[in-house]
């Protein structure tokens, strides 16, 4: 079974992360950790977060419900902490997720985003994605580039 994560807002880089590579990582933006423990249970997902009040909670003691007390404030280093208690894969399905809205890319066609790209990239580029929701539009630019260097280093160090 996929792993699905809840982030909290107070360790939102994390889901930047996590939706790089390739898991779903709902952003929780909320004050009402109630709201948030309601959620994860309904949608089974993994809390992720730096509030010591959530891990007191009976549904999380209890073994009920996952959730993960982050305990790093640099993001790579929460990525690590997170990727070596659940065992995840740095690589698992890199750049599929939307990284600002959490929905599953979709692979475009060059001539359907001529006008939707800056004409450089549409010259250099031949591969596109989609977000369906927002409408973002990825390719495999300098900073994809970066992005996939970062995970690399992951792994390496796994």
């Amino acid at each position: 079974m996929e792993i699905k994560f809840i982030v909290d807002n107070n360790v939102g880089k994390l889901a930047k992360w996590l939706r790089m590579m390739g898991y779903d990582a709902l952003l929780f933006k909320e004050e009402d950790d109630g709201k948030m423990v309601k959620v994860a249970l309904a949608q089974n997902r993994v809390i992720l977060t730096k509030d010591t009040q959530i891990m007191r909670r009976r549904l999380v003691t209890s073994g009920r419900l996952k959730a993960i007390l982050i305990e790093d404030d640099e993001p790579k280093a929460q990525l690590r902490q997170i990727a070596d208690a659940l065992d995840l894969d740095y690589q698992f399905r890199p750049f599929s997720i939307c990284l600002g809205c959490n929905q599953g890319l979709v692979e475009r066609d060059k001539d359907e985003v001529r006008d939707l790209v800056p004409p450089h990239v549409f010259e250099t580029q031949n591969l596109y994605m989609e977000c369906p929701s927002c409408h973002r539009i990825y390719w495999r630019g300098t900073h994809w580039q970066a992005m996939s260097r970062d995970l690399e280093m992951f792994t390496a160090q796994k």
